[in-house]
């Protein structure tokens, strides 16, 4: 193929980029492929070190659900089902139904508030002139392309942005009846939640999910597919690597061997089942010491190498038997059979609002199951050593948890999260992240307005933040333009 390039270079940064939560910076390189700019490399770049996995060492195992809550306000319950169900394995021990559908209850209000958020609040303005609709900070400044949405459609999602934030608000308030609190949840812990089954707390729980239910179905799940109508090249574009994981969430039996979302992968074109063993960590592109790559989490070091030559992130490189994989909310409907459209950014935007609906409707037939006074937690004592596993889904995808307990106190902890999978960078097999391959081909029709690039990250919903850089390459400098904080 012959690649026409330009002969002068436009590094565009926006910094911060709003919308996206934490650290992060996408660097994508734009060259002319048959007289179109699109993007020929991306590359994705975890900006802050953490460290919880450090701060968990020598600490009593029971701490490890409030501290990992830390580590994401949007998905703190998430990182609480995966450290208690981590701890769980480890003590021999399981919630009785009460405590277990509680726990599924609080888990399901936090995955319906995070894709309204994701739809309203992170994604669509990507997609909406909102010129005379929002005419202020922090909408403005803001990109402006001849693509998006405008008329009746952007005030209607613009009307709807601001009813997503009371329904926002509302998601919280259900959550919290049984979470004691939220983001972060006070109530889970090893074998179940502190929290009592009361007549009024169901009643209170099922007010609300009735009002998110009809925003779901009648707003949101509408609003998505009017995106989808008015974008169709958007099922062409941000593709990735077509591998999805999914490890599922929502127990639906005290074992854990029924669940709403079942664990699974589509490796290659096929689907298969999860061998917890052919997950692995690299970190050869990742600002850690050799020591920490080529592990399965259960044996997972965490020794940060700002001076690693080779690292451009401090995000590790997870795969599954060797192999990129995409996870979140299009893998879980793909992998379970309730959407298999296809692989693409409108397909992960139209996944996520199906999802809501369906994890909605679920949690009105757990209120049903509920028996008010019964046990909601079975007692258990800290193990002097044992490991364990948890994993459930985050909103964003797949979560796990491992644990390692010594003399009582925690010994190893390692954390996989979903963004971990999906804006991984390149591993030491040179393999691209989910992320980092679905940028690359994405057309940019203004170089001073990359708006196609942003429409693909959103996509993914990483938790972080994002500073989006566009090269020529072969050039060193050239015109820089920076946009000014606050941008949309």
């Amino acid at each position: 193929m012959r690649r026409e390039v330009a002969t002068t270079l436009t590094t565009i940064t926006i910094d911060p980029l709003t919308r996206i939560e934490g650290h992060l910076s996408i660097e994508v390189t734009v060259d002319t492929v048959r007289g179109q700019p699109q993007v020929v490399a991306a590359r994705s770049v975890g900006s802050m070190f953490r460290g919880f996995e450090i701060m968990l060492i020598g600490r009593d195992p029971r701490d490890a659900g409030m501290y990992t809550q830390r580590i994401c306000g949007v998905c703190p319950v998430s990182h609480a089902m995966a450290s208690v169900l981590a701890l769980e394995s480890a003590f021999g021990v399981q919630p009785p139904d009460n405590g277990r559908i509680l726990r599924n209850l609080v888990l399901g209000a936090n995955h319906i508030e995070s894709h309204i958020l994701h739809f309203y609040h992170l994604s669509v303005l990507d997609f909406v002139n909102t010129s005379g609709l929002l005419d202020m900070p922090p909408w403005m400044p803001r990109f402006t392309t001849p693509d998006m949405i405008g008329g009746s459609l952007a005030q209607t999602l613009v009307d709807h942005y601001i009813t997503a934030l009371h329904m926002r608000r509302k998601a919280h308030q259900m959550g919290a009846i049984f979470g004691g609190k939220l983001p972060h949840v006070a109530s889970f812990v090893v074998g179940g939640i502190t929290e009592t089954v009361t007549a009024e707390k169901v009643a209170a729980f099922r007010a609300l999910l009735s009002e998110l239910r009809d925003f779901i179905v009648n707003v949101y799940v509408p609003d998505a597919q009017a995106l989808a109508e008015r974008f169709t090249q958007y099922y062409q574009l941000g593709v990735g690597c077509g591998n999805l994981l999914a490890f599922g969430a929502f127990d639906l039996d005290a074992a854990g061997n029924n669940k709403l979302f079942r664990r699974g992968r589509y490796t290659n074109g096929q689907a298969a089942e999860v061998d917890l063993q052919q997950v692995i960590e690299y970190v050869n592109h990742s600002w850690y010491t050799p020591a920490c790559g080529n592990l399965h989490p259960s044996q997972g070091l965490t020794q940060p190498d700002a001076d690693q030559p080779s690292g451009y992130t401090w995000v590790k490189s997870p795969r599954y038997a060797h192999l990129p994989h995409e996870t979140g909310p299009l893998a879980r409907m793909w992998i379970n059979g309730d959407y298999t459209r296809g692989i693409s950014a409108m397909d992960r935007i139209v996944a996520r609002a199906l999802e809501a609906r369906k994890v909605a409707e679920a949690m009105n037939e757990w209120l049903e199951q509920l028996t008010p006074g019964g046990p909601v937690y079975s007692p258990s004592t800290i193990p002097v050593q044992a490991s364990g596993a948890g994993l459930t889904e985050a909103p964003r995808g797949a979560l796990g948890h491992w644990i390692s307990i010594n003399d009582s106190v925690i010994q190893r902890y390692q954390v996989v999260t979903p963004t971990a999978w999906n804006a991984s960078p390149k591993d030491d097999l040179n393999q691209m992240g989910p992320l980092e391959q679905a940028l690359v081909g994405t057309p940019v029709a203004d170089l001073q307005q990359p708006v196609e690039v942003l429409r693909v990250v959103h996509s993914f919903d990483p938790c972080m933040a994002c500073a989006v850089h566009l090269l020529r390459p072969g050039q060193k400098r050239g015109v820089g333009v920076r946009v000014q904080p606050g941008i949309l």
